[in-house]
């Protein structure tokens, strides 16, 4: 058998996020939910953009950003996600080739424009998103590139894109054809209120496709419905071979079988904006496990990636990656 010519293809929303600092009045005035992601239509989108403080351009999405990481790691990426023809969408495409990710959707050409996010970041660090979709809604089964999937080590799914029907199809497509070929099959459950959508969804997937789940806290106790975070341990054990599970401030937890790993956050971060921080925790994750280190090594970079992006605004790296794990991985 020949060896995989991806360690990881990404298959997620292509968006450009537009980040401001904002007050929490401004939060309440425009009925916004706290640190959570809200899908918006084009009249919102404008809406708001028209209240946001000075604003940075930064590509993002969350596959795109873990995508972003493992290639600064040094690690072989493709992303397969749907962008316009238009300026937004060169600007996309052009950071993501730039950082080393291998990158050829067709754009839309014509029709809904490139997919934004309006990232409102709070004194306290916390990002509310309100997203329009655009473009990615039209992304489809045509748009994996299925030679991507089968000769790769690992394929990663973004939650979010669980949304849109034709994704979904392409999703599943993905996780079949990837474990018929041998590959490991990854998802991200995004958002708590993605999965309150999609629960008995995410819970099939979860159970009979993905070999590697990853979440944050809230997410993990909104897919089986407990208030208590070992209940949902013991839980999601069942049901994947492995849970890599985030919880801000107290680090990880990695749970394999009857294996449980304790990985504690990194200390002394100043956190500046928490875009993209799971994102990173995968990318750092997912670099380990496809060179072959051990799940606390795997999930130790996880948070050493995590802490970097919260460390600065926008949700992909501005160090030299490599250097920065160096000591984790000696």
């Amino acid at each position: 058998m020949n060896s995989p010519r991806f360690d990881v293809t990404a298959i997620g929303n292509a968006i450009v996020d537009v980040l401001a600092r904002a007050d929490d009045s401004l939060l309440v005035q425009h009925k916004l939910a706290k640190g959570a992601m809200s899908l918006i239509d084009t009249e919102t989108a404008e809406r708001l953009y028209a209240v946001m403080g000075p604003g940075t351009e930064k590509s993002g999405g969350s596959a795109g950003n873990t995508a972003a990481v493992i290639a600064a790691l040094g690690g072989r990426v493709a992303y397969i996600g749907k962008v316009a023809d238009d300026q937004l969408g060169q600007v996309f495409s052009h950071d993501i080739r730039a950082i080393g990710v291998t990158y050829d959707t067709t754009p839309l050409k014509g029709g809904l424009p490139t997919a934004r996010s309006l990232i409102f970041v709070t004194p306290d660090a916390q990002r509310t998103m309100q997203t329009y979709l655009g473009a990615t809604t039209q992304l489809g089964p045509e748009d994996v590139n299925m030679d991507y999937i089968t000769s790769s080590k690992v394929v990663y799914l973004e939650g979010y894109l669980w949304d849109q029907p034709r994704a979904k199809k392409a999703m599943r497509d993905a996780a079949v054809n990837a474990h018929d070929a041998g590959v490991k099959v990854s998802l991200t459950l995004s958002d708590a209120f993605c999965v309150a959508r999609f629960r008995d969804e995410f819970l099939e997937l979860a159970e009979k496709h993905v070999d590697i789940l990853f979440a944050n806290e809230s997410e993990i106790l909104s897919l089986y419905q407990v208030d208590n975070f070992d209940d949902a341990l013991q839980q999601v054990r069942k049901h994947c071979e492995i849970a890599a599970l985030t919880r801000s401030e107290k680090g990880s937890v990695i749970v394999n079988g009857n294996e449980v790993h304790i990985i504690d956050a990194e200390k002394g971060v100043k956190v500046v904006d928490t875009t993209g921080a799971g994102d990173a925790y995968a990318g750092g994750f997912l670099y380990g496990y496809t060179q072959g280190y051990d799940l606390v090594t795997c999930g130790r970079l996880g948070g050493l990636m995590a802490a970097e992006v919260i460390s600065h605004l926008g949700p992909r790296p501005e160090t030299d990656l490599k250097k920065l794990a160096s000591a984790v991985l000696a």
